[in-house]
C-alpha cells in the first residue's frame, strides 16, 4: 500500500511538472505572436514551404478584415487568371575588403527590396529561443523564398548578411510603445563599429528602422528613435538592449534578446543616458571584436611595414652598413680640426704651454696617422 501511494505521489508530480511546461510553452507561444499589425494580432506560418492551403486560407480571411476593399480585393486577385511574376531579389554579396558602412548600406537597401509585409501573416516562423545555427537557416529560407518579412524577420536576416564583418558588434534592441490604447511592439538590430552606433531593420516608418554609423552614443540613438515614435504619437514605455551577438553561423549559442530593460516614459533622460552608458561600459567587454575596426587595424599595419625590399632583407642592410662611416679625406679632415680645436682650448687654458718640444709635435702626428689608420680599417 506505501508502495502505491509513493507512486501515486510521483505521477502525481510528473502531471504537474508536464502541466506548467505545457502553460509555459503556450505563454512563450503567446508571447511570441504578440507583436501587432497596426493594433491586431498577426498570424504566423508554422508550416514551412510551400505554404499549405490552411495558411493560405486564413491569410486571405484576414486580408478581408483589414484592408478597405475587402473580399472585392481578394476575389479580383484570387480568380486571375494571369499575375505578374513577383521579382526574386539576389541577396548582396561582399568581397573582404568591402568596407563595413559599404556593406551596411547595401543589406538595408536589400531588405528594403523585399519589402516589409502587409498581410496580416508572417511568413517565416521565428523562435527566439532557438540555437543561433537554427536562426541562420531561416535567413537562408528567407533568401532563397524572396517574400516580404517584417521587423524581426529583418533582424535576422541582417545578422546572416552582416556575419563576418570584422570589426562590426550586432546586439538586438527592442521596442514597446502604446498608440490609441494598443501595445505596439517593434525590434532593430543595433550595430556598433569604429566608435560609432547605428541600426538595421525594417518597418513602416523610414525613420524607425535604418540608422547610418554616426551616433557617437548609444543614448543619442535611443532618444532618435523615441523622437520618431513621438511624431506617430506614440508612447515609447519601454527599451530593451540585448547583448553582442556571435558572428559563427554554427554556434548554438542563444541570442540573448533583453539584457537591460529600461522604462523611457518613467525615467528623465538624464536618468536614462546614466543607464545607457553602464550598459554600454559592459557591453564593450562583451565586444567579439575590437573596438578598433578591421579596415583601420589594417591601414595602420600597412603604414608601420617598410615597403623598400632592402629594409625588409637585413642581409642587404648588413652589406650598406659600412658606407656609413666616413670616408678617408674626411676622417683626416676631422682629425685635424679635432687637433686644432684641442691646441686652440689648450692655449686658451695654460698660456705657457704655447713652447712645445718637436718630441710633443712628432707625438700628435703619430696619433693623426693612427686615427687615419684606424678609420681606412673600418673602411
Amino acid at each position: 500500500m506505501r508502495f502505491l501511494y509513493e507512486m501515486s505521489k510521483i505521477t502525481s508530480k510528473d502531471e504537474k511538472h508536464r502541466k506548467n511546461r505545457r502553460t509555459e510553452k503556450q505563454e512563450e507561444d503567446k508571447e511570441e505572436e504578440e507583436q501587432e499589425d497596426s493594433g491586431v494580432l498577426f498570424y504566423v506560418n508554422k508550416d514551412g514551404f510551400p505554404i499549405t492551403n490552411h495558411v493560405w486560407d486564413r491569410m486571405w480571411n484576414h486580408v478581408k478584415k483589414i484592408h478597405p476593399d475587402g473580399d472585392k480585393m481578394v476575389q479580383t486577385i484570387r480568380e486571375a487568371k494571369e499575375l505578374p511574376k513577383a521579382p526574386v531579389h539576389p541577396a548582396p554579396t561582399f568581397q573582404v575588403n568591402s568596407s563595413v558602412p559599404y556593406r551596411l548600406e547595401a543589406v538595408q537597401d536589400y531588405m528594403n527590396d523585399l519589402q516589409y509585409n502587409h498581410t496580416g501573416t508572417q511568413f517565416f516562423e521565428i523562435r527566439k529561443n532557438r540555437p543561433f545555427t537554427g536562426l541562420m537557416d531561416c535567413a537562408k529560407e528567407m533568401i532563397r523564398e524572396s517574400l516580404p518579412i517584417k521587423c524581426l524577420e529583418a533582424v535576422i536576416l541582417a545578422l546572416y548578411l552582416t556575419n563576418g564583418a570584422q570589426g562590426l558588434e550586432r546586439f538586438p534592441i527592442s521596442f514597446k510603445t502604446q498608440f490609441n490604447g494598443n501595445i505596439h511592439r517593434h525590434v532593430v538590430l543595433g550595430v556598433y563599429f569604429a566608435g560609432r552606433y547605428g541600426a538595421l531593420g525594417l518597418s513602416r516608418r523610414d525613420d524607425l528602422m535604418y540608422k547610418p554609423l554616426q551616433y557617437k552614443s548609444l543614448a543619442d540613438m535611443a532618444f532618435d528613435f523615441e523622437d520618431a515614435y513621438k511624431k506617430y504619437w506614440h508612447t515609447v514605455l519601454k527599451i530593451k538592449f540585448g547583448l553582442p551577438v556571435s558572428h559563427d553561423p554554427h554556434s548554438f549559442e542563444q541570442v540573448q534578446w533583453k539584457s537591460v530593460s529600461l522604462s523611457m516614459s518613467k525615467m528623465s533622460r538624464v536618468d536614462l543616458q546614466k543607464h545607457i552608458e553602464d550598459f554600454t561600459k559592459d557591453m564593450k567587454n562583451r565586444f567579439k571584436w575590437s573596438a578598433i575596426s578591421a579596415y583601420q587595424y589594417q591601414k595602420e599595419s600597412k603604414q608601420s611595414q617598410p615597403t623598400s625590399p632592402r629594409k625588409q632583407n637585413p642581409s642587404r642592410l648588413s652589406r650598406r652598413e659600412p658606407s656609413i662611416a666616413p670616408s678617408p679625406k674626411e676622417s683626416t679632415a676631422a682629425a685635424v680640426k679635432e687637433s686644432q680645436s684641442s691646441t686652440s682650448t689648450t692655449d686658451v687654458a695654460s698660456p705657457v704651454s704655447k713652447v712645445t718640444s718637436d718630441e710633443t709635435k712628432e707625438e700628435n702626428v703619430t696619433e693623426k696617422k693612427s686615427n687615419i689608420a684606424s678609420y681606412a680599417i673600418r673602411v
